[in-house]
């Protein structure tokens, strides 16, 4: 899939089940149901997974459990806006850099 086509998913509120559960996990997070979001990214134990979870935390604003998991995905936590970096993190689950 390409990032046009997640966002089409993404503008749609479309969550589909048979699409990696990262890319669920950034789906739910943009038609605003975080809870879920986190518990996915809270069960995936990879480096990506951590990313997920760490810009979970930073946008609801727990910058020190971000941090955490920032660290564990062997990234720092950014600077940029969160619209900016949830496409980062898409682009790059996607392979659509």
């Amino acid at each position: 899939m390409k990032y046009d086509e997640f966002i089409v998913l993404r503008d749609e509120g479309t969550i589909p089940d048979d699409i990696p559960v990262l890319l669920q996990a950034l789906l739910l997070d943009a038609v605003g149901d975080w809870d879920s979001a986190h518990r996915i990214a809270q069960d995936v134990f990879t480096k990506e997974g951590s990313w997920v979870h760490a810009y979970l935390h930073r946008k609801e604003g727990d910058r020190p459990n971000a941090a955490y998991w920032y660290s564990n995905a062997g990234r720092r936590m950014p600077e940029t806006k969160l619209e900016e970096e949830w496409e980062e993190i898409s682009r790059e689950l996607l392979g659509d850099k």
